[in-house]
């Protein structure tokens, strides 16, 4: 296991200071006046450890400050809306706002708010390659207001990257790069927003202070566990990963106090799409699939599956790595360009409805937040992150699949403080609506670096979560080491004397959906476009139209 490497940020503040107070003024006495007005608009912006660039007239709010409108108000930030999220400490700053098609005159056919992120950094975390990204010089005259800026499209983003007071700074917009959508932002239309943006930009506060390296426990318990086996990151299930290319062996622990995402233990980190029931993610099946333990495979290999989510295979042990795994989602740390950016994780079993049924119950296990921090999410998202900005700290973690209904209903949005072992919610079946997947959560994590947030593999990050849930060590399984076959690990039958009655209605399954709702259709259509717009427009390979 090893520590993740980080760079720490040099910060100018005296030619921070400069532009926001008078001549000879002291950067930390200049800074406070600052933060007392901008506090009122933006909590907590002060606990920022590099200078807080925001496209906010200060100068106006102070004006109007006995106003009772002015605590309210969007009119002073040129157009754009916060979204209430915005997190300043230790580690820098990330704030978020929106803009609508035909606001400040810029028109995109996107039909939903299009979410601007400006982030600050007082260190930022250094990866090892593959670094999958495309670089474009930004326009001239954004060039000459930001010298040395780079215009970046990585991982479905178009990112804005420079230097100010010695301070790297990022603006991102999720973007594909392909042809305007009414399912999609395309880069072409997310550059004017960018731009617009950018031109705004002054300095709203921040706190001179000491920026020192993060620290980090790399210690493991000493005991061995008799049971808890794992095989080694970057170690795919046979041809899974993207065009049949290997995973990726990462090692570091990139947030080396978290907690384990399952409340409780055992659990599993296992494939969803490459083992039982599984759907092998598009690339073809030998066998039939649809009836309960009948055998099959995926064309891509010769691993012998069954369809039955309650298969022993999926609910013990060794561990798997996926992070690279077959699918259409831009990774950059991964060998091809395109990974699963994240990991399945399994409860401690299945609960089936009745005998007959060939798939999971959902809402059986309890999810925990992994880490004290802020929640970045809005109403309807089916992806929550927790989001950390610490002296040790800057990470971020997404958790998806879980109902959103449900984590409306429990206010998990933006703003919400977190603490670690927190209750979040349940294990669910939640694609882009009720049994669109099978019963997991899919778990990410992000790190700051220089180009901004990159998905990193959370892997053995997990291991070493899991073993202190435990307080036992776990055993590597290295390439070409025997395994042994799981255990007979036979599900939870809820109701044991129950006929399968409607069944198909009751216990959907991959081949035999239930007829969909008119909600259900529109919400499958916009994944197929979803699907559709990582594969054909955002290669990693293909120039900016």
């Amino acid at each position: 296991m090893e520590a993740p490497v980080i760079s720490l940020t040099t910060v100018d503040w005296d030619a921070a200071a400069a532009g926001v107070a008078e001549p000879g003024a002291a950067p930390k006495d200049a800074f406070a006046k600052l933060n007392a007005t901008s506090e009122k608009r933006f909590p907590g912006i002060g606990q920022s450890t590099v200078p807080v660039l925001l496209p906010f007239d200060l100068d106006a709010f102070a004006k109007d400050a006995g106003n009772p409108d002015a605590a309210t108000s969007d009119k002073y930030f040129g157009g754009f809306h916060p979204n209430k999220f915005f997190l300043a400490g230790p580690a820098g700053y990330d704030a978020n706002f929106e803009i609508r098609s035909g606001e400040l005159g810029i028109s995109f056919r996107y039909t939903k708010p299009v979410v601007i992120e400006i982030s600050g950094t007082a260190y930022t975390y250094d990866l090892d390659g593959p670094d999958h990204q495309e670089v474009f010089p930004p326009k001239k005259e954004l060039g000459d207001l930001f010298p040395g800026m780079k215009r970046i499209l990585r991982e479905a983003h178009v990112r804005y990257v420079f230097e100010r007071f010695g301070v790297p700074y990022v603006l991102a917009i999720q973007c594909y790069d392909m042809r305007p959508s009414r399912k999609h932002l395309s880069c072409r239309e997310a550059d004017p927003i960018a731009e617009k943006f950018l031109r705004l930009l002054k300095v709203a506060g921040g706190t001179p202070a000491i920026i020192e390296q993060p620290k980090f426990s790399m210690s493991r318990p000493q005991a061995e566990s008799p049971d808890f086996t794992f095989h080694s990151p970057g170690d795919l299930i046979e041809n899974s990963g993207w065009k049949k290319l290997p995973g990726r062996a990462d090692y570091h622990i990139y947030s080396p106090d978290m907690r384990f995402p399952i409340a409780n233990a055992p659990a599993y980190v296992i494939s969803q799409s490459f083992m039982p029931w599984g759907d092998c993610y598009r690339k073809g099946t030998v066998g039939r699939m649809g009836r309960k333990d009948a055998p099959y495979r995926c064309r891509i290999n010769d691993k012998p599956l069954v369809f039955n989510e309650s298969a022993p295979q999926n609910f013990n042990y060794p561990w798997r790595d996926n992070f690279c795994e077959n699918r259409d989602y831009l990774v950059g740390q991964c060998p091809g360009g395109y990974g699963h950016q994240g990991q399945d994780i399994r409860p401690s079993n299945c609960v089936l409805l009745n005998a007959q049924a060939d798939r999971c119950m959902p809402y059986q296990h309890t999810v925990a937040a992994v880490h004290d921090g802020i929640v970045r999410r809005t109403a309807g998202n089916i992806g929550a992150y927790i989001v950390v900005n610490t002296a040790d700290q800057r990470v971020r973690f997404r958790y998806l699949h879980m109902n959103p209904k449900m984590m409306d209903a429990d206010g998990l949005l933006n703003g919400r403080k977190i603490s670690a072992g927190e209750i979040i919610g349940k294990v669910a079946t939640w694609g882009d609506f009720e049994n669109g997947t099978s019963y997991h959560i899919n778990f990410n994590i992000q790190v700051f670096t220089k180009v901004g947030w990159i998905w990193v593999n959370p892997y053995m990050s997990l291991v070493a979560a899991y073993e202190r849930l435990i307080g036992e060590r776990g055993k590597e399984i290295m390439a070409g080491d025997p395994v042994s076959p799981p255990p007979d690990k036979p599900p939870v039958i809820m109701n044991p004397d129950q006929v399968a009655v409607a069944k198909a209605a009751v216990q959907p399954r991959v081949s035999e959906p239930p007829p969909p709702t008119a909600r259900e259709k529109r919400a499958a259509e916009n994944a197929k476009v979803q699907k559709r717009r990582h594969h054909r427009g955002a290669n990693v390979t293909r120039k900016h139209r």
